[in-house]
């Protein structure tokens, strides 16, 4: 959880670290989808919501909860793949499509579970 947010959705892009000619735009969409978690609820909706500037913030300035982990990283990963290269073939886009759906739905029934406690 102490690797860069920004460096390893570039690495699960298929960019290494030092490849910053699309870091602004990756930025930008790790933003929106960090902004979608937290209007849909995963995370406490009394916080302010987390955003990133470069490769400085960490997963574990974002995430506190280690159950949570791979699946927000997953999610983030999935989301800003579609905004920032997005398959051209349809069927692959619908299959992130529902990858996508599976991890809002269990986080959300993650987060509902914890606070029911």
């Amino acid at each position: 959880m102490n690797d860069s947010i920004l460096n390893t959705i570039k690495r699960m892009l298929g960019l290494t670290d030092e490849q910053t000619d699309f870091d602004t735009d990756i930025i930008i969409h790790i933003n929106t989808v960090l902004n979608t978690l937290h209007q849909i609820g995963v995370f406490n909706s009394e916080d302010e919501c987390f955003s990133i500037d470069g490769p400085s913030q960490k997963w574990s300035d974002f995430l506190t909860d280690i159950s949570k982990f791979n699946m927000v990283k997953s999610f983030i990963y999935l989301k800003v793949r579609l905004l920032f290269d997005p398959p051209l073939n349809a069927t692959v886009i619908s299959c992130m499509e529902k990858q996508i759906a599976e991890l809002e739905f269990r986080l959300l029934e993650n987060h509902n579970d914890y606070k029911k406690d």
